[in-house]
């Protein structure tokens, strides 16, 4: 049979020759209203008048009318190496032009190149990977593969942990707002957070309470046989809770101990954010047998990755495929990602701007009496804000007004806790020490505005 080409507008489009797209002529105003026409409402952005972003390069983003904010909060410490970084644009492109898409059925050079970059940096045995499309994802997988390895199924989480927005993950996450009022989910119980600035004991005996609750939680609450402990290094929505020095160590001889898997959330914490090491754990000096990541690993690009040993992994054999998960273009993204990484060694680079940003925001914690912490690691610092030091009362109401006023002050900052009471701030790990001093600048003018 003989096939005669015509000419159809979709299989011949030349790029060279079309029209090029033109800028939206739309009013912020009218695309927040078909926003909320045509959006799930969970679909909710910050701010009482939200913004509409167009644009971004490094550390700067700007909305539909051209105004300009300094980003501390970086899509939730996503955009690791700032936004449309030159590199990953760049291998996105010269992947898309090779090969844009094919399921886990096919291997993938790309897709190999990730998992060998993630094998050299991850702590202990953990050396074998899978990808998938989010945090959300990579959590599940774990939880999977733990109950498979181990033949168990209870998992115990901990309380003001956020682990996605499937069913499970909702069930493993552990505030009010954010959890699904859906049941089908069982086997999962919440230890308390290793929350020192909330602790009902002193510092000296915080570790101490934390872990004989855990043993508690074990005893009174599972069958005694837990598949796994599962925790984030760093609480994100949560607060930036930053855990007593000796609590994982601990934690992980507990869970062993009752023939448990030790599995850490990287989501937020990973790839040098807390600064010095690759990842939030090794802070710790123990490994976890199971590990997730997503969010900055791609630096914008949808991934999400689960890491463990090569004995743990085979409990899994298949079948399974996740069709978007290790995509060529997202692999190519990962990969530049994890090069500039490399060669700019946001490890030393996060640790040095860390220290630099909790400094400043000491200061501001010395000059306004309703800053009550600040805590974090690196470029991952949390400021709660409360009625009153004594008390410790969380003040959310104030803390959304700070919002609002950062955003008058040109600058994006995030909220956490769980009334909404902590200032999140995460920026690129890129970021100049001179972007800093701008953002701690604005960030104190913003707190002016909300003081008294």
């Amino acid at each position: 049979m003989t096939h005669v080409h015509t000419a159809d507008p979709a299989i011949d489009y030349d790029p060279t020759t079309a029209e090029p797209a033109s800028p939206s002529a739309r009013s912020s105003a009218d695309l927040v209203r078909a926003h909320r026409e045509h959006l799930f409402p969970w679909v909710r952005p910050y701010y009482s008048d939200p913004i509409v972003l167009a644009e971004g390069k490094g550390v700067r983003v700007r909305d539909v009318e051209g105004r300009e904010y300094l980003d501390l909060f970086a899509g939730i410490l996503t955009t690791s190496l700032g936004h449309c970084h030159p590199a990953v644009q760049e291998a996105v492109t010269r992947q898309m032009a090779k090969l844009g898409h094919t399921s886990t059925l096919y291997v993938t050079e790309a897709q190999v190149d990730v998992a060998e970059r993630l094998a050299a940096i991850a702590p202990g045995d953990l050396s074998t990977s899978c990808f998938t499309n989010s945090g959300t994802e990579a959590v599940e997988a774990a939880v999977a593969v733990a109950r498979l390895y181990t033949g168990r199924h209870e998992i115990v989480a901990l309380r003001l942990g956020y682990s996605g927005r499937s069913m499970l993950a909702s069930h493993m996450t552990a505030h009010a707002g954010w959890r699904l009022p859906l049941g089908g989910v069982t086997g999962v119980v919440h230890a308390r957070s290793p929350y020192a600035f909330r602790s009902p004991v002193d510092e000296a005996h915080s570790s101490d309470f934390f872990i004989d609750d855990l043993v508690e939680v074990i005893e009174t609450t599972t069958g005694g046989k837990p598949a796994a402990f599962f925790a984030e290094t760093i609480q994100g929505v949560g607060g930036y809770i930053v855990p007593p020095p000796d609590y994982f160590q601990r934690a992980a001889e507990v869970i062993r101990s009752y023939g448990g898997l030790f599995i850490i959330d990287e989501v937020q914490a990973g790839f040098g954010r807390t600064g010095k090491h690759w990842f939030g754990i090794e802070h710790w000096d123990v490994a976890p047998d199971i590990m997730v990541m997503a969010k900055g690993i791609a630096n914008g690009f949808p991934v999400g990755a689960t890491i463990t040993t090569h004995e743990i992994a085979r409990a899994w054999p298949g079948p399974s495929i996740s069709t978007f998960g290790g995509n060529p273009i997202c692999m190519a993204a990962a990969a530049a990602t994890l090069g500039v990484m490399r060669d700019a060694d946001v490890p030393t680079r996060a640790q040095e701007r860390g220290t630099q940003l909790e400094e400043g925001l000491g200061r501001l914690r010395d000059r306004f009496s309703w800053i009550g912490e600040v805590r974090g690691m690196g470029l991952m610092q949390g400021v709660e804000l409360v009625g009153d030091r004594a008390t410790k009362t969380p003040d959310a109401d104030r803390a959304a007004r700070l919002t609002e006023a950062a955003k008058e002050e040109g600058l994006l900052i995030g909220r956490g806790g769980l009334y909404g009471h902590v200032v999140r701030i995460g920026p690129s790990l890129l970021i100049t020490a001179e972007e800093i001093d701008e953002g701690i600048r604005r960030f104190a003018a913003a707190c002016e505005r909300v003081d008294g």
